[in-house]
């Protein structure tokens, strides 16, 4: 069965919900929210692999625990279950890092996302859904910059718009 997805207009305001193959096709705005995940320090961020099988950007670097808002959810509430869902992480404080409206193209079809980020503080375990996640690991900030400067790497374009600019900190 099709996951509905919340649709939203190209100002950032919720407006329905359709399925998520539909959402793909035809390149409706939607929502994402992701968490990035900084060492209680602040030194480090966690970098991970997605799945290759991923409807979207799949294979591809990303350091954002994240996922599409589902109709009902606040950008907040998505960014808990997915950083729960993905890396295993519960009971952390969530600080809005930033919002960035994307609009891109993924294997030929339009996609337009807004994007809400969140930073979280951690040192505990990871623990990653399978599914979603092939690898992880930490890196400082610039060993992340340093490969964000590079436009072949293969790194999530809605989360890179996001990063070139901040990574809070």
């Amino acid at each position: 069965m099709d996951e509905l997805v919340a649709v939203y207009d190209v100002h950032g305001n919720p407006v329905g919900e359709a399925p998520r193959t539909r959402v793909y096709a035809e390149g409706l705005w939607h929502a994402s929210s992701g968490v990035l995940l900084r060492s209680l320090d602040g030194t480090r961020i966690y970098v991970h692999r997605r799945a290759p099988d991923k409807a979207i950007f799949g294979g591809m670097h990303d350091c954002l625990a994240g996922g599409v808002v589902d109709p009902g959810e606040t950008p907040e509430m998505t960014a808990r279950r997915e950083l729960r869902e993905e890396l295993g992480v519960t009971d952390v404080e969530l600080t809005p890092l930033a919002q960035v409206s994307w609009d891109g193209t993924w294997n030929g079809a339009p996609l337009r996302c807004h994007l809400h980020a969140f930073e979280a503080r951690y040192d505990g375990p990871i623990h990653h859904q399978p599914s979603e996640i092939t690898d992880g690991w930490w890196w400082t900030e610039q060993e992340l910059r340093r490969h964000l400067q590079d436009p072949g790497w293969p790194f999530v374009p809605d989360t890179r718009a996001l990063l070139t600019d901040d990574l809070g900190g």
